[in-house]
């Protein structure tokens, strides 16, 4: 499969690390908003054509699907522009700015016959499929609780008065955005739809959110999440059982699991996971190509859009607002 990449970052290059351990993967193209930018990530990766124009990479010939990393704000932008070309897209986490355009992702997918995945590899890993296959040993699940915090470099230049993309709601992005659907996304894809959910967050005057929690209800059991780039935490993540827990050392790899029972004992359920963890959503969305489907089963078109759907709810109540919500409504 002929890739293309839009996004010359950290993410990319970890992304291609990853996907060159594939055979069917070949990068074929890049693009950079700057010609110079496209030559020299392209001249790494040693690869001959690069595009400056998000219509021409759609029009390529030499290209059958695009990985998607640029800012958020972009993303439906870009994933739409390829797709209406007839590109496949992988793009990356949190799939959108909001759920009015993951619908217009999702309705331009099935109007071109391509595949669309976004690229949340926490439950595309071997370790996602151990927690699943494990929800039993510990009996009818009562809370789920996701922990990720993580000091961002970034925020040091924050508070010297230097705002980065990390915090800018014109790209829409925040803890919520980029930290916390690390945690909402594999709830939704374990339990589904939340029946009510509760946001609460402290905002930067940047004005995105540096740290927050969001509480989610259902039936027969509680989500809670807590996410931050302003602070670090050493508290792990775990799903609580009747009969023991689930508990989850890295949640955003799915990495150091084990199950603590009543009595004590333990149970290490850790499949042996590559440490290239983005392997595993390049893997499985050639693999569905391969297949001729349109959208994965695990990363599928409802788990997306029900995580945005969770993600714009939590938006408007800590009043977190971008750009993109107001075009949207224009």
């Amino acid at each position: 499969m002929r890739f293309a990449v839009i996004g010359t970052n950290w993410i990319t290059d970890r992304f291609l690390e990853a996907a060159h351990l594939i055979d069917d993967f070949q990068l074929t193209a890049v693009y950079s908003r700057t010609e110079e930018r496209a030559r020299e990530f392209a001249k790494k990766y040693h690869v001959d054509t690069i595009y400056t124009s998000i219509n021409d990479l759609a029009k390529s010939d030499k290209v059958d699907a695009v990985y998607i990393a640029s800012p958020t704000a972009f993303h439906a932008e870009h994933a739409v522009t390829c797709m209406e070309g007839g590109k496949h897209v992988l793009v990356e986490k949190p799939f959108a700015s909001n759920v009015k355009e993951v619908e217009k992702m999702i309705q331009t997918a099935k109007e071109n016959n391509v595949l669309l995945m976004e690229a949340m590899k926490t439950t595309l890993v071997p370790n996602f499929a151990k927690v699943k296959e494990n929800l039993e040993k510990i009996g009818p699940v009562r809370r789920y609780v996701a922990n990720f915090c993580q000091y961002s470099s970034r925020y040091d230049k924050y508070k010297e008065g230097i705002v980065l993309n990390a915090f800018k709601p014109e790209l829409s992005n925040g803890s919520l955005m980029d930290i916390g659907v690390y945690c909402l996304y594999p709830m939704i894809a374990l339990f589904g739809k939340p029946e009510t959910v509760q946001a609460n967050a402290w905002m930067l005057d940047s004005g995105v959110d540096g740290e927050g929690t969001v509480t989610a209800t259902y039936k027969d059991l509680i989500g809670v999440t807590m996410f931050s780039k302003v602070t670090n935490s050493l508290i792990p993540s775990e799903i609580q059982g009747e009969k023991g827990s689930i508990v989850i050392g890295k949640i955003s790899d799915m990495e150091d699991l084990k199950i603590v029972y009543h009595d004590g004992t333990e149970e290490i359920i850790e499949s042996d996971q590559r440490k290239e963890s983005m392997y595993y959503e390049a893997k499985a969305f050639i693999e569905t190509w391969k297949a001729g489907k349109l959208e994965n089963e695990t990363n599928s078109w409802d788990t997306s859009l029900q995580t945005m759907k969770l993600l714009d709810e939590s938006r408007k109540q800590i009043g977190l607002v971008f750009p993109a919500d107001k075009s949207q409504n224009e």
